[in-house]
């Protein structure tokens, strides 16, 4: 390593350990928010079980579950947060450490291929950066889905019921009917928490492997998105080492969102050839189309994450696509390491 690439790691090292300090600090900082907002959390909650005592109005009643809804979002959206620091941390100090060998290694010239070894450090921290963003993408559209979804509903459940309870000695009939209201409400509320958390993890996954979960999961997209969707299984079915499982699926669904948001599709196609050494997977639709180079200057992250983990496993990524002539993107991994 020459001079100035020496002097290059050496000031990139000194940025990480500045950047780590400044991740620590922010995790302390929010450490301490979080616990303040839990304890507002425990006092509202408090103060909503006096509410619901008292022969308060409906207003009030609302206003005092409107708070309470609001005080567990900043919560969870701290938690959120307080998550994503502590990964952040995690990443740079593995950056630091990788850093720090290169640097310590050529100052006591026992370098050996320092230059790989640098290139491969970069490699990876833009992998880790790329994951990092992805992840923080998927918990905000959870967090605006559950604030938007369940999380209001439940806030409705509870005005209902509450609605429904002073009714009861009044006008039995109405009662009845707004608990049949609940009821219906409270069945298409169950139905999204359990999609939602089917696309955070679903057991199945790990219960049967992947090939069954993703018909699943294409029977549940065809009702959900109204796509004609068909998967297609070739080779030996087996269960695959749990990381494969979990990228293959995850880029599948990833692969189904973008068909259904974007393409205009009516239609969609997955293929998965499960070979002895290489495992392939395509996915193809009917809709729009695009020119391939415009992904260069996309700022979607899933299609960019899925190219990163397919080559960071010794695989390759593919897209074919023509504006009007619908799209086929395919990647591989080797079916073991």
């Amino acid at each position: 390593m020459t001079e100035n690439e020496l002097m290059d790691y050496q000031k990139e090292l000194e940025e990480t350990q500045r950047a780590l300090r400044e991740v620590t600090l922010m995790i302390e900082q929010s450490q301490g928010e979080l616990g303040k907002i839990t304890q507002r959390n425990t006092a509202i909650t408090s103060h909503l079980q006096q509410t619901q005592k008292q022969g308060t109005t409906i207003e009030e009643l609302k206003m005092s579950y409107d708070s309470a809804l609001d005080v567990q979002q900043r919560f969870f959206i701290m938690r959120g947060q307080l998550e994503k620091l502590q990964n952040d941390r995690d990443h740079l100090q593995k950056y630091k450490t990788v850093l720090e060998r290169i640097v310590d290694g050529d100052v006591s010239g026992n370098a050996g291929n320092t230059s790989a070894s640098a290139a491969s450090a970069k490699s990876q921290m833009a992998g880790i950066e790329m994951i990092v963003s992805a992840q923080e993408a998927e918990r905000q559209r959870l967090s605006r889905q559950m604030h938007d979804g369940p999380a209001q509903a439940l806030s409705n459940f509870i005005l209902q019921t509450e609605i429904a309870m002073r009714l009861l000695d009044v006008d039995p009939v109405q009662a009845k009917d707004e608990l049949g209201n609940l009821k219906t409400s409270a069945m298409g509320t169950f139905q999204k928490v359990r999609n939602f958390i089917f696309e955070l993890r679903p057991m199945m996954l790990d219960d049967l492997g992947l090939v069954p979960t993703l018909r699943k999961y294409s029977d549940a997209f065809k009702e959900q998105s109204g796509l004609e969707v068909s998967v297609m299984v070739t080779g030996a079915e087996c269960r695959l080492e749990p990381y494969l499982e979990v990228m293959i699926f995850r880029a599948v669904q990833e692969l189904l969102g973008n068909a259904s948001r974007h393409s205009q599709a009516t239609l969609i196609k997955v293929q998965i050839d499960l070979g002895n050494e290489f495992i392939r997977v395509n996915v193809e639709d009917n809709g729009k189309g695009f020119a391939p180079e415009t992904l260069q200057d996309s700022t979607s992250l899933g299609l960019k994450l899925i190219r990163e983990r397919s080559e960071m496993l010794g695989g390759n990524f593919e897209v074919e696509s023509a504006p009007g002539s619908g799209a086929r993107i395919s990647f591989t991994v080797p079916s073991k390491m």
